[in-house]
This record gives structure tokens, sequence and C-alpha cells, in this order.
């Protein structure tokens, strides 16, 4: 069994296939402990950007060239090497996070299933190319021969996030995703889990050894100042960004990426409040039940996962009045956690007070009292749809576990608060079969503010599959046609190409007359 203090890091950076830099800037955190870990790391200079990202430039012309077995091979051996050292790997990340192992045992296994499933993918691909046949005899002008394929962008710099130091991170999915593509990658670790990163970066390495690819087509810079972020992104070199995290954070780097010389895509997934729409008639059946469920997903993580359910939304009644009851019961029960990092902890208290000191905002329910200063207590309030309607404090994300009832008078107020929402990644429907058609108008005004919409589901928990959408209208993501997680994801990484009149011996394979699964018309 692997133990902490066997776990030795570098705190190094990792470009061109070499451990680099000094490793004495900053150091890890261990918020249960609230205190920092023995571990350095160093924090990348301009210079140390500006190799990764010239690595990776390199490394892409070869990289690009690679067959998709070729790819899909380097996949599934990153997944393997992961698992190899998943010991030390999720030692780490429980010693950074404070996650619980199993929770990260589970992560790891998430982390290698992307892997595998874009490795799945490449040998399967959904789509195919698009072959329009020329026709030579058409009038007044003969039709060419035009064939649509894709290519990849480019090096790809990848943020991991804060709450998913694995799934969301080094060999997460933007990573996997951007490998599956052609893209080289260069992550900028998390500095909330920077040994979490450098021992994945280890496994990634080893990948590439055995996969005989070119040392540059992954990079690790570790830092912890937003220099280093913003050079990263206005590299010339780099052609999309991966990011999970705030929209503080995610709308700086989304416009530093619109303003470079060569604008650059910039795939931002920050965050939700995921609203859960309580309908009358399974609330009046399942009041109990739907609170206990409420108050489960919300402390999944201690509220830090980007599907926590951050509002309820209801008519009032003898229903509603049930499930209040029973969701303060349930909450009072929830013990204060610490937070990922200091910063987060401190903020979601600041957020919590700033709530609670509002005269429209009445207090549900809050959990068991902290036993540390660095502890937060989960807490639920209640406001009119009133008060809701005209306060946007109140319809802001609470990053942690805090949820808002909000009370309508009628459906009308209920429908009226679904329309004014900003974009979100999810909203779940709870309604009885026999009352879900007569709230259409509801369906449809919530469809048009998620990239997920949920029937008698909480949303915590996001399956990686091939119809997952995961992102949604602004702020939810920066880019409403895409998805961070599934097989979809591969297309943000990837531009399409036409070829126009190309001889058959030079078309790429997958466009040649004979292939098996081209699309022809």
């Amino acid at each position: 069994m692997t133990e902490l203090t066997q776990i030795t890091i570098t705190g190094q950076h990792y470009i061109n296939g070499q451990w680099t830099g000094e490793a004495n800037d900053f150091a890890s955190f261990d918020p249960q402990a609230n205190q920092p870990l023995a571990w350095t790391f160093a924090n990348a200079s301009k210079a140390d950007v500006n190799a990764a990202a010239q690595a990776a430039a390199s490394a892409f012309i070869e990289y690009r060239s690679k067959t998709a077995q070729q790819r899909a091979e380097f996949l599934e051996a990153i997944a393997s090497e992961i698992e190899s050292e998943v010991s030390a790997i999720t030692l780490a990340a429980n010693a950074e996070s404070g996650l619980p192992m199993a929770r990260l045992q589970g992560e790891t296994g998430r982390t290698c299933g992307q892997l595998r499933l874009f490795a799945n993918n490449l040998r399967n691909p959904l789509h195919h190319g698009v072959i329009d046949q020329a026709n030579p005899d058409r009038a007044p002008l003969p039709k060419p021969d035009t064939r649509l394929s894709v290519i990849p962008l480019g090096p790809v710099a990848v943020f991991g996030a804060s709450n998913f130091p694995l799934a969301f991170s080094t060999a997460g999915g933007d990573t996997a995703s951007a490998l599956a593509a052609g893209c080289p990658v260069i992550v900028k670790g998390h500095p909330a889990h920077a040994a979490t990163s450098e021992l994945v970066t280890r496994a990634i390495a080893k990948a590439i050894s055995r996969c005989d690819m070119p040392a540059g087509v992954f990079g690790l810079v570790q830092g912890r100042t937003a220099e280093v972020s913003t050079q990263l992104v206005n590299h010339k070199s780099i052609q999309a960004v991966g990011f999970t995290g705030s929209l503080k954070v995610g709308r700086i780097l989304a416009d530093a990426c619109a303003a470079r010389a060569q604008p650059i895509p910039f795939y931002g997934e920050l965050g939700s409040t995921n609203p859960q729409f309580l309908l009358n008639g399974i609330l009046s059946e399942q009041a109990e039940k739907l609170a206990q469920n409420q108050v489960a997903s919300m402390m999944m993580g201690h509220g830090q996962f980007c599907t926590s359910p951050g509002v309820i939304i209801a008519v009032k009644g003898d229903a509603l009045t049930r499930y209040l009851a029973a969701m303060a019961e349930s909450l009072a029960e929830q013990a204060a956690n610490a937070m990922l990092t200091p910063g987060i902890a401190a903020a979601y208290q600041a957020q919590v007070q700033e709530l609670l000191d509002k005269n429209t905002v009445s207090l549900i329910a809050q959990g068991r009292s902290s036993e540390a200063a660095h502890q937060t207590r989960p807490c639920a309030v209640k406001v009119t749809a009133e008060a809701y309607l005209t306060d946007t404090v109140l319809q802001q994300e609470v990053f942690g576990p805090c949820a808002i009832v909000v009370e309508c008078s009628n459906l009308d107020e209920m429908l009226a608060i679904a329309a004014s929402l900003e974009g979100q990644l999810t909203a779940t429907i709870h309604g009885l079969e026999n009352e879900l058609p007569s709230q259409t108008s509801l369906i449809d005004a919530v469809t048009y503010r998620v990239g997920r919409i949920i029937f008698n589901q909480m949303p915590t928990g996001v399956e990686v599959c091939h119809s997952m959408m995961h992102g949604g209208p602004y702020p939810a993501s920066t880019d409403v046609r895409s998805t961070s997680v599934g097989s979809e994801a591969i297309a943000r990484y990837q531009r399409p190409i036409c070829y126009q009149n190309m001889p058959q011996s030079i078309l790429p394979d997958a466009l040649k007359d004979n292939h098996p699964q081209v699309n022809k018309f």
C-alpha cells in the first residue's frame, strides 16, 4: 500500500519530454487539516510557457499524421498507465482535495473510461466523410467533386477544474477529446492539486514513450499566477482552449482569446444553479422524498459539483410546507466540512452571509455547527418569486452546499422564473406523468435555457456517453453548440475541410470511393 510519505514529487513542469523548473514557488495545501503539504512547485515563467507551446506546435506536424488506430492505442495506453499508478494518484488527490477515497477511485474510473470512449470512437466514428459526386454534364456549369471531412485545430491549452482533480483535469475530458482529435495538449495544472497533476503526467509520459508519440504531444506547466494562464492563451501556437471553472476567470480568458490577433475558440464550462421545478401533483404525493433527494444531491461533494441543485421552484401550499419541513430536518443533520480550497470556502461563506443579511430571505435550516473555522455549513433559504425575479444576487450560483427555495403564488410565476433564467447546464422538472402534458409552456421555456433538461431525477452526475450534452447557453458555457462531456466533445477541437477535385490517390482513406462508411450524394 502506497503511503503519502512514499510519493516523490519533483514540483516541476513537463515540457517536450523533460521535467524542468525550480520547485520553490508554492506548496500544495491540505484543506482538511487546513495547512500546507510538504510538496512545493515551480511557477511557470514566460520562457516555460513559450517552450511548451513551441514543443506542442512542432509535435502537431507529426501527431496529426498519426492514424485513428494509433491515437486510439495512445489513449488506451494513458488509461492503463493511470490505472497502474492509481494508488499514488488517488492518495495525492485525497491529500490535496479532501475528497473521500471512494469518490476519487470512482473519478479515476471515469477518467480512464473517457479515454477509452474516445479510443473506441476513433475506431468506430459516429460521423463519416461526405461525398458530393461530380456531374460533368450539369448545365449551365459542371458540378465538381467535393468531399467533406474534419482536421484537428492544433495545440490546445487545457485548464484543470478545482472540483474534479482527475476527470476534469490533467487527463480529463478536455485532454482526452483534444488528443483524440489529433491535437497536442498543454495542461495548466490547477494549483489546488498540483501533485496529482504531476503523477498523472508521469503516466501520460510513459504512454508517450510506449506508443512512440512525439515528445511535445503533451505538456504540463504548473503555476499559481494569472500571468501563466494569460501567457498560455495568448501564445500564437495555441489554437483552442478548454476550461472548467468560475465565471470570473473564464470570462477573463475568453476575452483574451477573442482579443488575440488571431482569435481562437474558448470552450468554457462556467457553472450553473441547476433549477428544480416541482409541479403540484408530484409535490403533493412525494414532498418528503423530494426534499430528501434534494438534500442528498446538494450535499454530494459538499455541494462542489457544477450540477449541484441550487434553486428549487414550487407553488406555495400544504405540500410545499411539508417539503420545507422535511428539508429542514434532513439538512440540520448534515455535517459542516472543509471545501476544496480556503479561497472557495471564503467565497461560499461570504455569499451565504450576503443571502442571510437580506430582508427578503428567510432561513429554512443550516447544517451542524462547524468544528473548525475553515469548515462551512450547509444552508437553505426561502424567498418569494417576486424577490427572486427582482434581485440578481439571488439568481447567482453559490458554489457549495446551499440552496434557495423560491415560493411561487401560482404556476404563472413558476413560468415567469423559467423564462427569466440565465443559461444553465441543467434543469429538472419533477412531475407526475399525467401532469407533464399540461406543462408544455414550462417545458419549452426551460428547454431554451439549458443544455440538458431532466425529468424526475436530480442533476448531480453526468453520464459519459454518445448523447450527453454538458454545456448550455451563456453563462453556463461560452459556446452553446458544444459539450465538454461525451463523444461529441471531440468536435470542439476539429474544423471542417472540403476537398474539391482531389485525386483518389491522395485523398484521406475515409473519403475514398471504396470506403464502406462514406456518405455519398
